[in-house]
């Protein structure tokens, strides 16, 4: 478990050093969070471009990787155990390194770009030092799977010339391999620099203002008014909001630290099993990632790696991702009568009338952001900062005005945030500009469709294996971007929609959280619940079951993700549906009642025939499915055995 999975977030953390320089840390990284969040937003704003001053993109990246690692250096312990200490000199060190990189390139950029391909001393040492520091802050943010990584692929570059066959090749230079991946545009200041900085940063700072001026409580107050009162109400809440959170955040075991703190020990006072209690929130924050319209980062970073615009990937991850949340639900609901749980008294929960009339105006800025993506097309950047506009003018209205010290922890907040997703975006550059220059990730492509021998499902199953062994212990932006280069080339060679291919690999990326044996988000969920870490994975791979299916669903037939004529589509959607039902009361066992085994193995059989591609086997799965479904509904009273009914 990393010190990402196991800390508050970024700064947030309460610690009162008695060192210098741990205070004077701890003083510094607020300061450090606005002036990265006042960078990002001159960036992206266009200020220079309206005050027609010419400035590349990567000016501002350099300046932005500076920030960030001097905040790095400063808010992240060299070991977790030191972590109550704070910084130390050596940190404080390495900060003024860090940042004093970043203002170098930031300043000698023009330079740089005049002088590109010339490999001179000053230069590889420059960016020595930076892959370094990248690797560092890697390591104590995520852990070492990243940095192990990062030194194969190095190593790879540096030594291909000993390997023999296919994959090898003329040797690579340290001073090339070096500022390559350090200047190159392709590379760490290249792509994944533009998104996170621009998209991602936008985002997240309307998160952060919509919260901030009580948003997450409205939407609270809305699940609990809305399912507080029903059957295992807490697990419903926690489907809802740790959903919403996760689709913001698109850190699925940061999300479980913030959300699963309340909503775990609600659903085991309620009478949840340990184990259920950790799996449904481990599930339902790992699937925000999977949620339109946001989906974390990846959705633009997916945007940008297919040259479509962003409101097509949200169309069509929307009914898988609508899917997921829906078998996680009907699950939810199952467990809960199975095992007679009964809602929270409405003389808890908060009115849902007067929630909606105290509240409303958190939805004007939802309804801003879906206006500006999807009726007027505006850049995803762009919709963002106008939501977060509409979100300040709005809140005028609403219970919590915003003064100046709010948008100081606003832009406080959003800056050391940004801190890891900075580090995300360099480690996965870098991993992108070694991968681009040796031009293994074509070789790999080759090799994995000549290992599949044409069998399309051989295919799909070797590079799901892949995925998840990949996404472990990552973040699930950089294991998609890495995934998206490995594994995604080779479904669209054979033939696979090239939106579907990548919504493939980036599914199984984000199902690496709840897979064992490394399934980052069980394990912090379970640590919360304080269950058995194996049997909440086994609880959390039931509940995640339609993340498994759907991805092989719509690469055969994309019909799940709107592509095709509509008759087929509507098809697809409802053959879905009725195939969630019979797995849900197939793996759950229960339906007005103990189901026995023998009914459950019929009904798993038919749900999963639902899902298939061909249209003749689907219509029988979803015949069966319907029929011992109505049975099962229709011709027992609850608590009755289903033995009787279909016999």
């Amino acid at each position: 478990m990393t010190q990402a999975d196991t800390a508050p977030e970024p700064g947030q953390a309460e610690f009162n050093p008695t060192s210098v320089p741990g205070r004077l840390g701890k003083a510094l990284v607020p300061w450090i969070g606005v002036a990265i969040a006042l960078v990002g937003l001159i960036y992206t704003l266009d200020v220079f471009v309206y005050l027609n001053i010419f400035l590349y993109n990567q000016q501002f990246f350099a300046l932005l990787y500076g920030l960030i690692f001097a905040a790095g250096f400063l808010m992240l312990p060299w070991r977790k155990a030191r972590a109550a200490e704070g910084a130390t000199w050596f940190d404080v060190g390495a900060a003024l390194v860090g940042l004093g990189i970043g203002l170098y390139f930031a300043i000698t950029w023009d330079s740089v770009v005049r002088t590109a391909g010339l490999l001179t001393t000053e230069r590889t040492i420059l960016a020595t030092l930076t892959l370094l520091i990248v690797l560092e802050l890697t390591r104590r943010a995520f852990g070492w799977s990243l940095v192990i990584l990062t030194l194969v692929i190095m190593g790879y570059a540096l030594y291909r010339y000993m390997i023999p066959g296919a994959f090898g090749g003329r040797p690579t230079s340290w001073a090339r391999l070096s500022s390559y991946v350090v200047t190159d545009s392709s590379a760490m200041l290249g792509m994944i620099s533009a998104v996170v900085f621009g998209m991602v940063f936008a985002f997240l700072l309307f998160g952060r203002a919509l919260f901030m001026t009580g948003g997450g409580d409205f939407f609270t107050n809305i699940s609990m008014a809305m399912m507080g009162h029903r059957r295992g109400g807490p697990a419903k809440v926690a489907v809802v909001a740790s959903g919403l959170f996760g689709s913001l955040s698109g850190s699925a075991s940061g999300n479980v630290v913030v959300t699963g703190s309340i909503t775990i020990p609600m659903m085991i006072k309620n009478g949840f099993r340990r184990s259920t209690a950790g799996a449904v929130e481990a599930v339902a924050s790992s699937g925000g990632s999977l949620l339109p319209p946001i989906m974390g980062a990846t959705a633009f970073v997916m945007a940008e790696f297919l040259q479509v615009p962003y409101h097509e990937i949200v169309s069509a991850a929307l009914v898988p991702g609508l899917l997921y949340y829906i078998a996680v639900f009907m699950q939810v609901d199952l467990e809960s009568g199975r095992l007679g749980l009964k809602g929270l008294p409405r003389p808890q929960l908060p009115k849902l009338l007067q929630t909606l009339i105290t509240g409303w105006t958190f939805l004007v800025p939802l309804a801003a952001l879906i206006y500006c993506l999807f009726v007027i097309f505006l850049s995803p950047t762009k919709s963002a900062l106008v939501s977060t506009l509409v979100v300040l003018l709005i809140s005028v209205l609403g219970p919590k005005k915003p003064t100046p010290s709010m948008l100081l922890s606003i832009l406080r907040d959003v800056g050391q945030s940004m801190v890891e997703l900075g580090l995300v975006a360099a480690i996965a550059g870098v991993i992108l500009g070694i991968i681009n220059l040796t031009g293994v990730g074509l070789l790999i492509s080759q090799e994995v469709l000549r290992f599949a021998g044409g069998n399309l499902f051989i295919l799909l199953v070797l590079t799901a294996l892949t995925s998840i062994v990949l996404g472990m212990s990552m973040p699930s932006t950089a294991s998609y971007v890495i995934l998206s280069i490995l594994a995604a080339p080779a479904l669209a060679e054979a033939g696979v929609e090239p939106l579907a291919a990548h919504l493939f690999v980036f599914y199984f990326a984000v199902l690496s959280f709840l897979t064992p044996p490394v399934c980052v988000a069980v394990f912090v969920a379970a640590s919360i619940a304080d269950s058995d870490p194996m049997e909440t994975a086994w609880q959390s791979m039931k509940l995640a079951i339609v993340a498994y299916i759907v991805p092989f669903v719509f690469v055969i037939d994309p019909g799940l993700l709107l592509i095709g004529p509509w008759s087929m589509i509507a098809l697809n959607i409802v053959s879905a549906l009725i195939g969630l039902g019979a797995l849900s009361v197939a793996l759950v066992g229960y339906a007005r009642g103990h189901v026995k085994l023998p009914v459950r193995a019929l009904l798993l059989a038919s749900g999963v025939a639902s899902f298939l591609p061909e249209v003749t086997p689907s219509l029988v799965g979803m015949a069966v499915s319907v029929v011992v479904l109505g049975a099962i509904f229709a011709m027992r009273s609850p608590d009755e055995t289903v033995e009787r009914e279909v016999a």
